[in-house]
């Protein structure tokens, strides 16, 4: 695909300072950009980057003087860099129908435009929507729904009863519907606790690879519209997710947690079940989150804590040894002054 400075300006709502008739064949970094190309600068530790590239033209906040050839200038230059990299990025590779080395149930309803590689299986009176692509490993159980235009990428498992929104992207390794970790003692035995709930994900949902999405013991796990989510995730046994929240990778979520919208929780954090998260909420990573959350707040750390304060403790941390020494030094101090006392 080419285009041209002034159509790729009017894509991402910005104005082009220099040649806007240039043609542009493709996108990429700064440092590894060549002519026919278009990157973007956004951190001024890249300025050494900027001075070298060979970019044909850039995308930036403003006009970079020292940069001679055209720019892009825009509010938002990552939001525009991702904006014309979907659009330079090659398509998903389709196969060309359904092969006919896929298992499908005579009573799955398949839409239009399918594309299903060979060794997929599609269970009893499940239902695939319009433009789906099915990788290589794919199984669909008995009874999954799953909307038009979603991709599922090799080696997804997707059991039984599962709906599945339009336009779902779910990478590849990926188990949802498995069994959520319900059990109770009986004296020193376990007892499992039946999971005949399900799991849905709403439309223009995205799935790291090699995550796990419970099903519910009772109703739904419930993955919102627009929610993102990063590689080696877990979500436990009825957790709601809200809408355009970002979940980073190897973030461990328990039972029944309640995450409300554009909620950003960073990678390896772990929360508690029957938690509850507000809206806007910002956990740092690695934080350890044993409680609910108000709307809008920041907090990081193990108990998790308002994040200012955790940057004061954390600080504090690493002068313990020093600051046990000068206790140790007083109490030895003090120690002295009450013998000299005594003796008076």
């Amino acid at each position: 695909m080419k285009l041209s400075l002034k159509k790729i300006a009017k894509l991402v709502g910005g104005n082009v300072i220099g040649n806007d008739s240039l043609t542009i064949e493709g996108i990429n970094s700064l440092d590894a950009a060549v002519q026919g190309q278009i990157s973007f600068f956004a951190d001024r530790k890249f300025e050494g980057s900027l001075r070298k590239t060979k970019a044909t033209a850039i995308i930036a906040s403003d006009q970079i003087l020292f940069f001679k050839g055209p720019q892009v200038v825009v509010s938002n230059p990552e939001l525009a860099y991702a904006k014309v990299a979907s659009i330079f990025a090659p398509p998903v590779p389709r196969y060309p129908g359904v092969s006919e080395q896929a298992v499908l149930h005579d009573s799955a309803c398949i839409g239009k435009d399918v594309s299903i590689y060979p060794s997929v299986y599609v269970g009893e009176e499940a239902s695939i929507g319009d433009d789906v692509i099915l990788f290589p490993g794919v199984f669909i159980g008995d009874r999954v729904r799953i909307g038009n235009g979603t991709v599922v990428y090799p080696n997804v498992t997707i059991l039984q009863d599962c709906y599945i929104g339009h336009n779902v992207v779910i990478h590849a390794g990926t188990v949802i519907g498995s069994d959520g970790f319900g059990f109770v003692r009986d004296g020193a035995v376990s007892v499992k606790i039946p999971q005949v709930g399900t799991v849905r994900i709403d439309d223009d949902v995205e799935i790291g690879a090699n995550s796990c999405i419970d099903r519910a013991a009772f109703g739904k796990t419930w993955i919102k519209r627009g929610v993102k989510t990063d590689n080696f995730v877990h979500v436990a046994h009825n957790v709601v997710i809200g809408e355009d929240t970002i979940v980073v990778a190897q973030v461990g979520i328990s039972g029944t947690v309640h995450i409300g919208n554009q909620v950003i929780i960073g990678g390896q954090v772990g929360i508690s079940d029957h938690v509850e998260i507000g809206d806007r909420v910002m956990i740092g990573s690695q934080s350890g989150v044993p409680k609910s959350i108000p709307s809008g707040k920041v907090v990081s750390g193990t108990p998790a804590m308002p994040h200012r304060l955790w940057l004061k403790t954390s600080a504090i941390i690493k002068r313990l040894p020093k600051f046990n020494e000068q206790l140790r030094d007083l109490e030895k101090r003090v120690a002295e002054m009450e013998k000299e006392f005594s003796k008076e």
